[in-house]
């Protein structure tokens, strides 16, 4: 290896430019909410369990962030999502036990992504 090679190495850029926040959530909300209809579509309770976990997880770490004191939302946004994830957290109840489908969740999500673009 040469020193052009090395310091071409060395300053290179060696990951992908940071992505902001809201950029990061929207990918993350979009994936989960992707798997979630796949799964519908293929009839394939198994993977919407999978999906759906996560969809709960993220809102749950959702419910977290604006809950904490030092979060910069607005307080009527704050309390808009905490009931959105408390939503969340019982309609996924509601489809574990097949007492009804996912289609309200593929909703709230889809609400979200369209605020967050």
């Amino acid at each position: 290896m040469n020193a052009t090679t090395l310091a071409h190495q060395g300053y290179a850029p060696n990951a992908a430019p940071l992505r902001s926040s809201r950029r990061a959530e929207y990918d993350v909300i979009a994936r989960i909410t992707s798997r979630m209809k796949t799964a519908m579509q293929d009839k394939n309770f198994n993977k919407l369990v999978e999906a759906i976990h996560e969809n709960q997880t993220l809102w749950r770490k959702l419910a977290q962030d604006v809950a904490h004191p030092d979060n910069l939302l607005p307080d009527d946004l704050r309390g808009r999502l905490i009931y959105l994830a408390q939503f969340t957290e019982q309609h996924t109840r509601k489809v574990l036990a097949r007492t009804d489908t996912a289609i309200p969740l593929l909703e709230v999500n889809t609400a979200i992504l369209r605020g967050l673009k």
